[in-house]
């Protein structure tokens, strides 16, 4: 396999800490790679196989233990002594009352606990009631640009220097790491998505939170698809809805956009006002766990490649531990404003800077803007990429690859 380190470096910092390590994603992004790395791992280091103990809850050799109790009892028989166990759960919310058994593990057992899950409002709300202050959330996402060079290069040993053509295939085929293990056409690898996509809605959203009408949920995937980079609130959706003649009330598309998120199908960014300092509650942007997921259920469209490029980058600072926010000064809009401890940058994203108005309107925000932090406009310009008043323009190839920001 081929090694993620950015997340297997956070995993590292908490080896043997009192912590639950608690990994989370999108389903096939990735986490079940990453726990069979740190378990390779454990073993390099001399840790013997027969104190690592790996279930993978959506394999058919563990669905029969699918209440806390028996995987209580499981455990339990497979710790022989007193001596330092590693356990690894992958897809933990398969398990009904799965907490009340990790809970018992740090209390029990000499172990050192890391689970995975799709759904983060599942595992957060139990988390919080049975493991308070003992459990880090380490989040993982589909494949960086960066790591889908590495990806292809390990694979095919091509020459992945021409990064601008590079991201072309990248935008196109998006970031889910079973798509770059073989060789697949667009048509192919949106198929594999789509199967992605529906496992995500029927067993994150619709079991998870009982939704009833599927069809009406996937209404509203379809809208805020739609609309990915635009900014929108759930009275939107209910006014586009009623407009097609269909009546959904305030209440449900809420539901249907937390459950959404929680499933990591979608991303929601609030807005921040600059001059007040506040987070604003109204007419966030939404953006989706992977442009793939966009492909796979609306096909690809060129008039969406600027909301499509906003969600790249989203996607780039939040894999770094940013806190990102859509940024609002004035009457302008800057599209993230992100920031990680004390640090903290400003980013414009546009497709091309092809007349002196776009440039004019991604470049005065900024200018704007009189703190030191670093600022950067991002487009798809192979030719002009002129700084102005110590702005960076960056092609977004370059952009992504920036070993920092």
């Amino acid at each position: 396999m081929i090694v993620r380190d950015i997340y297997l470096r956070q995993l590292r910092e908490f080896i043997d800490k009192p912590f639950v390590k608690v990994i989370t994603g999108l389903r096939r992004s990735g986490k079940s790679s990453i726990l069979r790395l740190l378990s390779d791992e454990f073993i390099v280091n001399g840790i013997e196989v027969s104190n690592i103990i790996y279930l993978n809850f959506e394999s058919f050799e563990f669905s029969e233990v699918d209440k806390a109790d028996k995987l209580y009892k499981y455990i339990q028989a497979k710790i022989v002594n007193n001596e330092r166990y590693y356990i690894l759960l992958d897809e933990i919310q398969e398990v009904a009352g799965w907490e009340k058994a990790v809970n018992s593990f740090l209390v029990d057992f000499n172990a050192d606990i890391y689970i995975t899950g799709s759904n983060s409002r599942l595992l957060s709300s139990e988390l919080a009631t049975y493991l308070a202050g003992r459990y880090i959330e380490i989040h993982i996402n589909t494949l960086s640009f960066a790591e889908y060079l590495l990806f292809k290069h390990e694979r095919t040993h091509a020459d992945t220097t021409d990064r601008y053509h590079e991201f072309n295939h990248f935008l196109r085929m998006g970031g889910f790491p079973v798509l770059h293990t073989g060789e697949y056409s667009f048509d192919t690898a949106y198929k594999v998505v789509y199967d992605i996509y529906s496992s995500a809605i029927l067993r994150d959203t619709v079991q998870r939170y009982n939704i009833r009408d599927v069809e009406l949920l996937e209404r509203v995937v379809k809208y805020v698809f739609d609309n990915t980079g635009n900014k929108f609130s759930a009275k939107n959706v209910a006014d586009y809805f009623k407009n097609q003649f269909r009546k959904i009330d305030l209440n449900t598309v809420y539901n249907y956009l937390n459950a959404l998120e929680s499933a990591f199908i979608i991303y929601r960014i609030p807005r921040y006002d600059i001059k007040g300092k506040e987070i604003l509650k109204t007419n966030e942007k939404y953006y989706v766990g992977d442009q793939s997921l966009l492909y796979a259920v609306m096909g690809f469209k060129d008039r969406l490649i600027s909301g499509i490029l906003e969600n790249i980058v989203m996607l780039e600072l939040k894999r770094r531990g940013y806190r990102v926010f859509v940024g609002k000064s004035g009457d302008n809009e800057i599209d993230f404003i992100a920031e990680r401890n004390e640090l903290k940058i400003y980013v414009q994203v546009a497709y091309k800077m092809t007349e002196q108005t776009t440039i004019d309107r991604e470049f005065r925000p900024l200018l704007k803007i009189k703190d030191h932090f670093p600022k950067y406009v991002v487009t798809m310009d192979e030719v002009w990429t002129d700084n102005m008043e110590g702005i960076r323009h960056k092609h977004i190839a370059d952009f992504l690859l920036l070993e920092n920001f």
